[in-house]
């Protein structure tokens, strides 16, 4: 979608949680078998045969820290593959993993959430994207897995 940007896990982030993540463990990477997990490294599924690790993200916190904002309770971590060593990063600009049900998570510039949509057919994934920064209360939205709630990816104007 034309003016906003997919954000990976930053890569200085991704060091650190490589060596301990945000629930304070020691990742185990592995070698996936199977293919197919969405990386937030690199906005991708994972490959047969990659290292990877499924570690503990925490996108509201770290954000929070870095912005001096207060999510208060909508603080959460979660669940999120990554790359088990680093890696080039996203190979386009496009917005991933869209192909899917997922929800919208809309939040303020304080780090609450003002609303959240669940996009069923992938037809309306870019619509309503553009109806939520059409709320100039939404500072970003993140993008989530319906199946497990985990955190996707953030959206941010330009």
């Amino acid at each position: 979608m034309n003016g906003c940007t997919a954000h990976p896990v930053p890569p200085a982030t991704l060091q650190e949680l490589r060596a301990t993540d945000d629930a304070g463990r020691v990742p185990a990477p592995f070698t996936d078998d199977e293919g197919g997990a969405p990386l937030r490294c690199c906005l991708r599924r994972s490959r047969v045969g990659e290292r990877i690790a499924l570690v503990s993200y925490a996108p509201l916190r770290r954000w929070a820290a870095r912005t001096g904002a207060d999510p208060g309770a909508y603080d959460e971590q979660g669940p999120v593959f990554v790359h088990a060593e680093q890696c080039a990063g996203p190979e386009t600009d496009g917005l991933p993993f869209t192909h899917a049900h997922r929800t919208l998570r809309r939040y303020s510039a304080h780090g609450h959430i003002l609303g959240g949509r669940l996009v069923e057919d992938p037809g309306a994934f870019a619509p309503a994207l553009r109806e939520a920064f059409d709320d100039p209360a939404v500072a970003f939205v993140h993008v989530r897995a319906v199946e497990y709630g985990c955190f996707l990816y953030e959206v941010r104007r330009g």
